[in-house]
């Protein structure tokens, strides 16, 4: 699904990324490790064909994503969802209404919006806290809108970005089920992280990266 082939970025005299390569495959759980500054953001960052290489090939489903124009990244990106360190929940929506953000710039049909909205609300359990605004919600479920917001699309490929980075142990360890349970019903994640703990508890296989290197 994914495949990096000697990439390489700079960003002036710090190489972020220096000739890495490695493959994730459809339906795959991978970790993506190392120190701040090893490259971990700078690698989703390409994914999500919000940053170009320098150098080297970045493939999604086998197209080379770097020669994309700029009018086929929207249709690039509607096949992946994001879940970020710091929820980017909006303040003044409500938790539906938050996820609802996902579809509105999506091709999907508005009839459809209730049902998907009210499916990943169920399963990352938050149907109950649907009409709530996020100052009512706990860290832990602030995670889990940003994770419903993700999946609404029905998206091939999730992307999380130290998802468990403020939350406290119990509560990333709820968040990581959920991921589980969500890579097992078929979707490919590929998570940043450097929480040991979340690493040994999740058992997947580790792509680290120290100094934009890729570590054997």
């Amino acid at each position: 699904m994914i495949k990096f082939s000697n990439v390489t970025k700079s960003f002036g005299s710090i190489n972020a990324l220096n000739k890495i390569s490695f493959e994730v495959k459809s339906g795959e759980f991978v970790f993506l490790t190392g120190p701040s500054g090893a490259g971990k953001t700078t690698i989703l960052k390409m994914i999500l064909r919000e940053m170009l290489p320098d150098s080297g090939e970045v493939l999604f489903d086998n197209v080379n994503i770097v020669n994309l124009s700029d009018k086929e990244v929207p249709h690039l990106r509607q096949q992946m969802g994001i879940v970020f360190q710091d929820f980017k929940v909006l303040p003044e929506r409500t938790v539906s209404e938050n996820v609802e953000v996902a579809l509105a710039v999506s091709n999907v049909p508005d009839n459809e919006w209730d049902s998907r909205v009210n499916h990943v609300l169920k399963l990352v359990g938050l149907d109950k806290r649907a009409h709530l605004f996020p100052s009512q919600l706990s860290g832990g479920e602030l995670q889990r809108v940003s994770l419903a917001r993700a999946l609404v699309i029905n998206p091939k490929l999730i992307l999380a970005d130290e998802p468990t980075g403020n939350l406290d142990w119990k509560t990333a360890e709820g968040i990581m089920d959920l991921l589980e349970k969500i890579n097992k019903e078929g979707k490919t994640i590929i998570m940043a992280t450097h929480h040991e703990g979340i690493i040994k508890h999740g058992k997947h296989r580790i792509i680290h990266l120290d100094d934009g290197q890729v570590i054997k």
